[in-house]
């Protein structure tokens, strides 16, 4: 078995790339489990086209990141070998799949709250991240808009799916208040232009959330005391599994070539 890459924790460049990349990635995982799986074939390819997107994103995120470490890392390295604490997606990324409401909601919020931050990271002072940035965002544009249509189909049709839709929100909110967290890595960024402190953008996430909820007249939960701590390399139970899965090959057989 390959063993695990090591990261600086003290690197806030570092660590801020880290944050966007292994959202994206493990989101992207979490939607490829839908492949031969969705309800219905035209969502079978929509799911797996949004994951195929959200991994793209990874690489390209993951590619800068891994030019900040010493020795130099790749994106498959950093996406397959390092060790569960390493990770910094928020929680919210890796619960596991659910059910078809539980997915699209929780599209529905990471799709918006990705937008927002690509939206603000084509103005980053690294002309690389503005690069991906400027690509990233039509795809996110989509997944919010394919996600929202879909809470709303499901909000308005029989009563089984609202009862899904609810019981999603009531499971996925408690698990936002982490994207907005303010924290040195956050300033860090802010301060060098590199991107947006993610607290700034509750307000705008919020607003947008409101719109989509609103359009089936399904109220905000309020938000509690709970805080997850997956973008400090603290996660839930879930993502020890989900990284045995998508590790395994490359710490089997590493450097494989097909």
């Amino acid at each position: 078995m390959q063993g695990s890459v090591r990261l600086p924790d003290n690197d806030a460049v570092l660590q801020y790339l880290l944050r966007i990349g292994d959202t994206c990635l493990i989101l992207g995982q979490r939607l490829g489990e839908w492949c031969g799986h969705a309800p219905i074939i035209e969502e079978d390819i929509a799911l797996t086209n949004m994951a195929l997107d959200l991994i793209g994103q990874a690489r390209g995120v993951l590619t800068l990141a891994g030019q900040r470490c010493t020795p130099v890392l790749d994106e498959d390295q950093l996406a397959f070998l390092r060790d569960e604490r390493d990770y910094r997606n928020p929680t919210l990324a890796e619960l596991p799949r659910g059910d078809f409401a539980f997915t699209v909601l929780r599209n529905a919020m990471l799709a918006t709250w990705l937008k927002l931050l690509w939206e603000r990271l084509r103005d980053s002072t690294d002309a690389d991240l503005a690069g991906i940035a400027g690509k990233a965002l039509k795809e996110a544009r989509y997944h919010q808009q394919h996600a929202a249509d879909w809470v709303v189909r499901l909000g308005d049709g029989t009563e089984e799916s609202r009862h899904r839709i609810e019981a999603a929100l009531a499971q996925l909110w408690p698990y936002a208040a982490e994207l907005f967290e303010a924290d040195a890595v956050d300033r860090a960024a802010e301060a060098s232009g590199l991107g947006p402190a993610w607290s700034s953008l509750r307000e705008p996430w919020l607003a947008e959330m409101a719109e989509i909820l609103g359009e089936v007249n399904l109220p905000m939960p309020k938000q509690g005391a709970f805080r997850s701590t997956g973008k400090y390399g603290v996660h839930s139970e879930h993502m020890g599994y989900i990284l045995a899965e998508m590790q395994y090959l490359q710490r089997a057989y590493p450097g494989g070539a097909w």
